[in-house]
């Protein structure tokens, strides 16, 4: 089973940016992540696979990256041009079957971290 661990998030103001990284152990094939805001349904926001395929939310392409370092068996979300509706709780995943399900169906997810805190403000 996997474990991950998020880590990077934080307070910033509107256009600036951050870099979460997640530590991974285990099958990390496909790997994404994705964000919940309070009241709010899980977003699929990246994800990668071991090829280096990548698929992106429309809401964050061309503003976020998603990369990994397999040597270190970490993956990252570079986050820029950050608007305050991108505030929320971050969380990276693991498992999916492939990277178009890793932003569109989440349920297919074999775990999940416990998340880093995301805030813009305007």
């Amino acid at each position: 089973q996997v474990q991950l661990q998020e880590s990077g998030g934080g307070s910033v103001q509107s256009g600036g940016s951050l870099k979460l990284s997640c530590a991974a152990s285990g099958d990390t094939r496909c790997m994404g992540w994705f964000r919940q805001a309070p009241g709010k349904e899980r977003e699929g926001i990246a994800a990668i696979d071991t090829d280096g395929i990548r698929a992106y939310a429309d809401s964050v392409q061309g503003r976020f990256t998603i990369s990994q370092d397999n040597a270190k068996s970490t993956f990252y979300l570079q986050m820029s041009s950050l608007k305050p509706e991108d505030s929320a709780m971050y969380y990276c995943a693991a498992d999916c079957p492939s990277v178009v399900a890793g932003v569109e169906s989440l349920d297919d997810y074999g775990g999940w971290g416990q998340g880093t805190q995301v805030t813009v403000s305007s």
